[in-house]
């Protein structure tokens, strides 16, 4: 036998050999990682983790008193985006330059680009809102941003209570703290009976300065589709805050990671994960113990635990303080001594879409969140180690076992495609999600 042939028999029989190898252990790893994800199910099911698809409204969690129609959707996501209704800004240079998506960009996963979204008072935009920076006109007192990392906005319809202390809701966790609602102008609206989502929107959509009256409405030609969303309400209550809040919170429900590889995986498609994605899913559902906490449909939870994490205003930022509210977490909203420095179990999916994590956008990388979690210590002087959750707990993980969780992390919980949920244009016709002059160089709006 000439020897080239030889060679090439013996190449064939070793690939063929590897090949044979390798697949039962893939095959062995969607069964370790499917028996994984029965055992933390609520039902005992893979299915229980697959999202609806955002177009099967029926399926998606609402509230039976904003229940979701296609026209009420599509009417939140101008909305959402429309800097247009940026008109009750402090300034007459931030007029019309802001939006929801100022601090909500689906580039970032439904985030600030930079650890601190600003709305009213913002300039700039960059790639993904990375460059949003103060308008030299604002004072840092008069600028519309948070002391917290915005959550994302992403499978919010799964979140019953709402921000880092859950305030926002009348049902779910927050059954039981209705002394405390009237306490502050903020949570008074959970008295209103409405769920999470529509509750923070009825408060954020008036203290994140957006202005929504008949008059824009005519202007901007909204008219008939606030008309065929609400035709139950009131004209004074159609054309207000109030029905753009109802459909904000409309289309923020149908914001879903649909098309993430580890729903498409879940579905069937086991070609979906890599092997080093699967070995990371065995470990978040199995020895990490990320479903400790993380076991819900959107791989969060609306419990609350206490990791020790920077407060933002430990690190540079605007309109933070030592004393601010916020840093209390859940005992913040429910004045328990107890409940100080517990902060909500946030959903996973697309994390790795802006670099900052935590209450306090404290850690900048997925390998310095899973670094602090496998530590389990607290690196706030203001929360002692006594106080850390009990779920908290150091973890035995190798370089290479971190490496396979971060894989998971980033790449399985990742929806590539979250732009699907932009319109093209607004019917103002101003530049989204920005509107001021830097912004409009940026996005290429001039």
């Amino acid at each position: 036998m000439d020897k080239r042939y030889l060679v090439i028999l013996l190449l064939l029989t070793f690939i063929w050999a590897c090949t044979k190898d390798k697949m039962p252990s893939l095959i062995e790893l969607d069964q370790e990682l499917e028996s994984l994800i029965k055992q933390a199910s609520s039902t005992g099911s893979t299915d229980f983790y697959i999202l609806p698809d955002e177009n099967d409204l029926d399926s998606i969690p609402q509230d039976p008193k904003n229940p979701l129609t296609e026209v009420k959707v599509e009417l939140g996501k101008f909305l959402f985006f429309d800097t247009g209704f940026a008109m009750d800004a402090v300034k007459e240079s931030g007029m019309g330059t802001y939006s929801c998506a100022s601090c909500h960009i689906p580039e970032a996963g439904f985030r600030p680009g930079n650890f601190q979204g600003i709305a009213d008072g913002g300039n700039g935009f960059g790639l993904n809102g990375e460059n949003r920076v103060r308008n030299g006109d604002y004072q840092e007192e008069e600028l519309d941003v948070q002391s917290a990392r915005p959550l994302s906005m992403t499978n919010v319809a799964f979140v019953t209570n709402t921000f880092w202390n859950g305030q926002f809701g009348a049902g779910g966790a927050n059954i039981g703290t209705e002394e405390v609602w009237g306490l502050r102008e903020d949570t008074e609206r959970n008295n209103w009976g409405f769920e999470a989502i529509e509750t923070q929107n009825f408060e954020g959509i008036a203290a994140h300065r957006i202005l929504v009256t008949e008059e824009l409405i005519d202007a901007y030609g909204y008219r008939d589709m606030f008309d065929e969303a609400f035709p139950e309400l009131t004209e004074a209550l159609r054309y207000s805050n109030y029905a753009g809040a109802l459909a904000l919170s409309a289309y923020i429900r149908t914001i879903l990671t649909t098309q993430a590889p580890f729903q498409n995986w879940l579905k069937g498609d086991r070609n979906a994960l890599s092997y080093e994605e699967k070995k990371g899913g065995i470990l978040f559902f199995g020895k990490a113990n990320c479903t400790t906490c993380h076991y819900n449909k959107n791989l969060g939870s609306i419990e609350f635990h206490a990791l020790g994490v920077q407060d933002m205003d430990q690190i540079p930022s605007y309109n933070t303080s030592s004393s601010d509210r916020r840093n209390l977490g859940r005992g913040g909203f429910t004045l328990k001594e107890e409940d100080n420095y517990k902060f909500k179990v946030p959903q996973l999916y697309n994390m790795s879409d802006a670099p900052f994590y935590f209450h306090g956008a404290s850690k900048r990388t997925l390998e310095e969140v899973i670094d602090y979690k496998v530590a389990a210590q607290s690196e706030n002087p203001r929360v002692d180690q006594s106080l850390i959750s009990e779920n908290f707990i150091p973890l035995d993980l190798s370089e290479e076992e971190k490496g396979f969780l971060v894989q998971f992390l980033a790449k399985s919980l990742r929806d590539p495609n979250l732009e699907r949920y932009k319109p093209t244009s607004v019917k103002s016709g101003f530049c989204f999600p920005n509107n001021d002059l830097q912004s409009r160089i940026d996005l290429g709006c001039n």
